[in-house]
């Protein structure tokens, strides 16, 4: 982390969606739509591959399952979320997700928060966990 939690300015001024997918190692993810408080992103993750753990101290997320199944890992709890189906998490909580299956997983994600910039990213380390 490169600011402190008191270096991080309140509420960026919204930016335009790229509509562009951005690639990951896990798959990719599109801002759909960014405002001073929330983003949606569209995420699509390769089988057999997952996130690296992290926590975030200024946002939450909402995970929709669109298509596929994934594995969420939300502090010390686990479970399945298939399609139709959604999961919270709140912020200060380490959380990771992961597509067990053979087919991409597609979500949408909803974070919401006072910021929501790369800053209050924080990856957890997770030895060879994270693919």
């Amino acid at each position: 982390m490169t600011d402190s939690p008191k270096d991080i300015q309140a509420a960026p001024a919204p930016s335009e969606p790229s509509g562009h997918p951005e690639s990951r190692y896990w798959g990719s993810a599109t801002v759909l739509e960014s405002q001073a408080y929330y983003r949606i992103n569209r995420v699509e993750m390769k089988p057999g591959h997952r996130m690296k753990t992290q926590v975030h101290y200024h946002r939450s997320e909402h995970w929709i399952v669109v298509s596929g199944t994934a594995k969420v890992i939300c502090g010390d709890r686990e479970s399945l979320v298939i399609q139709n189906q959604s999961t919270y998490v709140p912020p200060c909580t380490p959380h990771y997700i992961e597509n067990p299956g053979v087919i991409p997983l597609v979500m949408i994600e909803v974070q919401n928060g006072e910021y929501l910039g790369e800053e209050d990213i924080v990856r957890i380390e997770d030895g060879d966990r994270g693919s």
